[in-house]
C-alpha cells in the first residue's frame, strides 16, 4: 500500500506539473482553497498591521511635536495602563469633557463652552445638530475633525466622536456689550483682539483692560486664544469683573460698534499718529494685533485711526500685551 500510494502521489504530481505548463491547475477543494484562504487572510492581516503601524507612527510623531521629551515609541503609554492616566494628568484635561452623553449634558446646561471638536457624523446627528448650530451662532468655535484626529487630541481617550473644552468665563453678544458699556459710562473703552493666539497675552490684556476700567473685551471666534484656564490664571481674577464678547467675525463686530458711535483705533508701529497726540473723545474701541503680524489689512481699513507708541531706545517693537497696557494708560488719562 505504501508503494502504491507513493506511485499515485507521483502520478498526481506529474499531472499537476503537466497541467501547470498550460497555465492552470486542477481544482482541489481540500488544498488550493485552503491555500487561497490562508494567503488572503495573511494579506489582510499584513495590511491591518501596516495600517496600525502607520497610525502609531503618525500618533507618535504628533505627540513628539507636542512634547519633545518623548524619545521612543515605547514611551507612548497604553490607554489601559497606569502610565496613560499619568500622561493624561500631565496634559491637564481638567477643563475637557468627552463622550456623547457627558458632552450632551454639558451643552444642554448653562455652562460656558470655549471650543468643541466633533466628527461630521456627530455634527449632523439629530441629537446634536440644533445644539451645535445654536452654539456656533453665539461664537463658540466648533471644528469638524476625523476620528483619528480627535483621538490624537484626547490622547486615546474613549471620546465617541465628540469632545469640548470649557471656558473659564461666560461670554455675551456684541449687542449686549454695547448696551452694557453705554449704560455704565458716557465714553466707554472696549478692547478688541485681532489674531492674538497666545493665551498669556490674552490673559495679560484682559488684566490690563480691567485695571484701566475698560468695559469689555472682544475676541474673535477664530485666530484667537479662547477663555482657557491659562488665560484665567494670567488674568489674575480680572475675568470675574470684565465682560467678554466672542464674535464670529471681528470686522462685522467693528461695523456694528461704529454704527453705535464708537471710534475704532488700531495699534501699529507704522501708525502715523502718535498715541500722545491723539485728542479724540467719545466711546473707543482699541484694536490690538498680534506681535508678529499686527492688525490684518482688512481690520486696518475698519479703523478710524492707526496709532503708534513713541519708542526712545533701540527696541523697535513691544509685546502685544505691553503695547495694550501703555495705550490704555494714555487713552484713559486724557
Amino acid at each position: 500500500m505504501k508503494n502504491s500510494s507513493n506511485k499515485f502521489r507521483g502520478k498526481n504530481n506529474k499531472e499537476r506539473k503537466k497541467n501547470s505548463d498550460f497555465g492552470y491547475y486542477p481544482k482541489n477543494t481540500n488544498s488550493s482553497e485552503k491555500n487561497d484562504r490562508f494567503f488572503n487572510n495573511s494579506a489582510k492581516n499584513k495590511k491591518v498591521e501596516n495600517l496600525k503601524k502607520n497610525d502609531k507612527n503618525n500618533t507618535f510623531s504628533y505627540l513628539k511635536r507636542r512634547n519633545p521629551s518623548f524619545k521612543s515609541q515605547t514611551e507612548f503609554p497604553n490607554k489601559n495602563s497606569d502610565m496613560h492616566q499619568e500622561f493624561i494628568n500631565k496634559r491637564n484635561f481638567d477643563d475637557w469633557i468627552w463622550g456623547k452623553h457627558s458632552v450632551y449634558e454639558a451643552l444642554s446646561s448653562d455652562r460656558a463652552i470655549n471650543r468643541i471638536w466633533c466628527t461630521s457624523e456627530i455634527f449632523s446627528s439629530d441629537k446634536f445638530y440644533i445644539l451645535l448650530k445654536d452654539l456656533k451662532s453665539k461664537g463658540v468655535l466648533i471644528e469638524e475633525v476625523s476620528w483619528n484626529r480627535l483621538s490624537q487630541l484626547t490622547y486615546g481617550a474613549s471620546h465617541q466622536g465628540i469632545a469640548l473644552q470649557l471656558a473659564c468665563s461666560k461670554t455675551i453678544s456684541i449687542e449686549q456689550l454695547i448696551d452694557f458699556s453705554k449704560q455704565n459710562c458716557p465714553n466707554p473703552i472696549l478692547v478688541a483682539l485681532d489674531g492674538i493666539t497666545d493665551p498669556h497675552n490674552v490673559g495679560a490684556i484682559i488684566r490690563s483692560a480691567e485695571a484701566f476700567d475698560c468695559k469689555g473685551v472682544i475676541i474673535p471666534q477664530r485666530r484667537s486664544a479662547g477663555l482657557t484656564g491659562t488665560v484665567a490664571k494670567v488674568a489674575a481674577g480680572a475675568l470675574e469683573h470684565l465682560h467678554v464678547s466672542r464674535v464670529v467675525n471681528l470686522n462685522r463686530a467693528l461695523d456694528e460698534l461704529k454704527k453705535n458711535g464708537f471710534i475704532v483705533v488700531g495699534l501699529s508701529g507704522d501708525g502715523q499718529l502718535s498715541m500722545s497726540n491723539f485728542k479724540e473723545k467719545g466711546p473707543l474701541v482699541v484694536v490690538v494685533g498680534s506681535e508678529d503680524k499686527g492688525i490684518s489689512l482688512l481690520t486696518q481699513k475698519k479703523c478710524d485711526f492707526i496709532l503708534s507708541i513713541s519708542l526712545k531706545g533701540k527696541t523697535t517693537s513691544l509685546n502685544a500685551s505691553v503695547a495694550a497696557a501703555i495705550s490704555l494708560f494714555y487713552l484713559t488719562d486724557k
